[in-house]
């Protein structure tokens, strides 16, 4: 993914991964933010398919738990009660998934060559689109191809607000969990920067995407995914890596204070080309008065934003900004 504002992608080398700001402002909510940013950018990075040795570097030097971990200690701290015990607990989840990380690169990913990295990686998610754990949010809760264009529009459209666009060393949908972790990792981390440099009502705008980015996208399908990735991994790296996202989903939407509506087994339905029921299909279709048609505008990320939503939840906690 890049930006018209520099944005990192998700192939950058090791030591550029974890970016190193200049002098912040001593703020909780701006540690909050940075240190959020860096989480979302190590899982999104460990759910790539491995192109090159870059990751696995990364992993082996033990650089990934060392960043990990100094991530999570610096985000205890200036938790400051945001996300009440939950996020607390989550914490401490996230902790212990490091440490299982730590043991198996001692204990197995040592001697791993990049081919043996890929190996796993294509066990586990195949050359093509495996139904078993797809890591793909159009692929769960659309059970006709007009309901995948629609959220695959509304994806689009939340990049196309904050000037951001698949780079083209990334070879993945725009719905691919890695790169909407990216995404998520460039709105906090562009928080962080608005906190120290722009005003209440520019960090409000970035606050209001990362929730509304939670709530409707990555909070309803990332937990059904890490289930089934689970289930399908059975064991090794990619089954630490899905349950460290499962407890980061789960500190997301505490730490937010958004209630996602999670997809459930049942509702995992590959998508067909029936159109739905009392529909039909027209070039061109109306989706005026939804999302979607607001999103795909040539807008900034202000208009985009300053748009309520007309049945947006009354949500408690979670930092300054609705969703």
């Amino acid at each position: 993914m890049t930006s018209k504002q520099s944005v990192q992608s998700a192939t950058s080398s090791a030591t550029a991964v974890i970016p190193n700001p200049p002098t912040i402002k001593d703020s909780p909510a701006v540690e909050r933010a940075l240190n959020r940013s860096k989480l979302y950018l190590l899982i999104s990075w460990s759910l790539l398919y491995p192109e090159d040795e870059e990751f696995l570097d990364y992993l082996q030097c033990g650089e990934f738990v060392e960043d990990g971990r100094a991530a999570l200690d610096a985000l205890q701290a200036a938790l400051d009660g945001q996300g009440g015990d939950r996020a607390k607990q989550k914490i401490a989840s996230l902790k212990k998934q490091l440490e299982h990380v730590e043991k198996l690169v001692a204990s197995e990913c040592v001697n791993w060559q990049l081919s043996d990295l890929q190996a796993e990686h294509r066990r586990v998610f195949s050359n093509v689109i495996t139904l078993d754990c797809p890591p793909y949010e159009t692929l769960f809760g659309n059970d006709h191809v007009f309901a995948q264009s629609h959220v695959m529009g509304d994806i689009a459209g939340f990049y196309k607000a904050f000037g951001v666009e698949l780079s083209k060393d990334i070879h993945e949908r725009l719905d691919h969990l890695s790169v909407e972790f990216e995404f998520m990792h460039f709105l906090a981390y562009k928080e962080s920067y608005s906190r120290c440099h722009d005003g209440a009502d520019k960090t409000q705008i970035v606050v209001d995407a990362q929730k509304k980015f939670v709530k409707n996208h990555i909070g309803r399908w990332v937990p059904l995914f890490c289930r089934m990735l689970t289930k399908k991994a059975d064991s090794g790296l990619f089954k630490v890596v899905a349950d460290m996202t499962a407890d980061w989903m789960e500190f997301e939407t505490a730490f937010l204070g958004v209630t996602p509506q999670p997809y459930t087994e049942t509702d995992y339905r590959p998508a067909t080309f029936n159109s739905p029921e009392g529909q039909t299909y027209e070039c061109g279709a109306q989706d005026q008065g939804n999302e979607l048609s607001m999103l795909l505008n040539e807008v900034g990320a202000q208009s985009f934003m300053d748009v309520k939503d007309k049945d947006k939840d009354k949500e408690e906690g979670g930092p300054v900004g609705t969703a």
